[in-house]
């Protein structure tokens, strides 16, 4: 059976009971039914009933963040993040978008998913950023009048500093424990290099020989919760080659991580691939899911230190990863865990949403930042670089001096031993 088979019972599924309403970001920031999951299913049923898609059916599909916390909240088992992605690939095919619209999704899905494209801008952009130039602009206005998407894009790109490359392969210290492979990303390994190169060192020092393919691409993580659905095969049988000789695969990206666990579904039409798409997936943990699984062996030294740990989306609510980062970071001496407040709801990055939905994006930035700050926390720690440079720019907003780190980061600060002091700066 086809996925759009399939998609008259997924529709069914859902019972209008209203128990995803306060999760859903969009429907806590406007009340607005057809913003909300039960609302979107109502029009996916129009749809597929026969009503085409007009541009305001089109409009509420597009504010989705697709961020699933409606899929942890249902208690009818919907599978909402199967029928907006259906959806997405439907808006795709059918629906024309305007001009703008066309060149400012041409523009983000042919550098983002690129790496020799993304490292190409990097150049430019640390030149920009040392100039003197990007206070000028932010003062000015200029781009947010031009585009508040490019606006957007100008605000959320970290400070780039040197990026160390990674070799092919990182030996195991002590006795080898297992041989993993890891992906390095796209905008992780390009604008938080130091993240890579943490996660490398931790599972060295975890006693994993760490295998780095230098040719691997993209995983189709963007294109695949965008609805470009050939372009998301295409980067995923590259990927399932890239790693096939692998027993695990490590990812630090909650994005990266939920998408590689979807092959399973995205090729399973493919005779070709959806046998080795599915021993992908089955072979895929994110890294905090992995660390635990194996358990610890080197010694965590103490980092004073009190953290306030957000749960990615696509970590809590699409691979159901919640308690694995929180027992890593509680395991670590003297360092303390604050909850923030509405966990459950998005940062408001979203992949590409904060691109193409700079103002609702904002919103939930900043009430994400008004949470992290509430904790009193010196430290942010995230595990997705898109929630990593959303936060930080909120917090930017707010004025709240809050540094913004992966877990891979504070781990590798307590197994190097680098003290307090130097957590806080490489995450600044």
């Amino acid at each position: 059976m086809s996925a759009q088979d399939d998609l008259p019972n997924l529709l069914n599924d859902c019972v209008h009971c209203g128990f995803c309403l306060p999760t859903c970001p969009t429907y806590v920031l406007w009340g607005e039914e057809m913003d909300s999951p039960r609302g979107r299913i109502h029009l996916m049923q129009q749809h597929a009933d026969g009503e085409p898609l007009s541009g305001p059916m089109v409009e509420h599909f597009d504010r989705c963040l697709g961020c699933m916390a409606c899929v942890t909240s249902c208690p009818s088992g919907v599978q909402y993040d199967r029928l907006i992605e259906m959806t997405r690939a439907d808006v795709e095919r059918e629906h024309p978008r305007s001009l703008k619209e066309r060149a400012l999704r041409e523009m983000v899905f042919h550098l983002f998913p690129y790496r020799r494209r993304l490292r190409a801008l990097r150049g430019p952009l640390r030149a920009y950023q040392k100039s003197g130039l990007e206070r000028l602009v932010r003062r000015s206005g200029l781009l947010e009048r031009v585009s508040p998407s490019l606006a957007a894009m100008e605000r959320l790109a970290p400070p780039l500093g040197k990026a160390p490359r990674l070799p092919e392969r990182v030996a195991a210290r002590g006795e080898r424990r297992a041989t993993v492979g890891m992906l390095t990303g796209c905008v992780q390994g390009d604008f938080f290099p130091g993240v890579n190169a943490a996660t490398a060192r931790v599972l060295a020092m975890e006693g994993c020989d760490v295998v780095i393919p230098r040719h691997q691409g993209c995983c189709g993580a963007l294109s695949l919760h965008s609805g470009r659905e050939e372009e998301a095969r295409a980067f995923a049988r590259r990927t399932v080659e890239t790693f096939e000789a692998v027993d695990v695969i490590v990812v630090n990206s909650a994005g990266c991580g939920s998408a590689m666990k979807e092959y399973r579904a995205l090729l399973a039409d493919d005779p070709e691939w959806s046998g080795r798409a599915e021993a992908l997936s089955a072979r895929t943990r994110d890294l905090a899911e992995y660390l635990v699984e194996l358990g610890p062996r080197a010694e965590r030294r103490p980092l004073p230190v009190t953290v306030a740990y957000h749960d990615a989306c696509h970590l809590a609510h699409a691979q159901g990863v919640r308690s694995q980062p929180r027992e890593l970071l509680s395991a670590i001496p003297r360092l303390t865990v604050r909850e923030i407040a509405e966990p459950d709801v998005c940062c408001g990055s979203a992949g590409t949403y904060n691109l193409f939905q700079p103002e609702a994006a904002g919103e939930l930035g900043d009430r994400k930042a008004v949470n992290v700050d509430a904790t009193g926390a010196e430290l942010l720690v995230a595990a997705n670089p898109g929630c990593s440079m959303q936060i930080a720019t909120a917090l930017r907003r707010r004025g709240a001096d809050i540094a913004v780190a992966h877990t891979a980061q504070v781990l590798d600060a307590s197994l190097r031993g680098l003290g307090r002091d130097a957590l806080i700066a490489r995450g600044s």
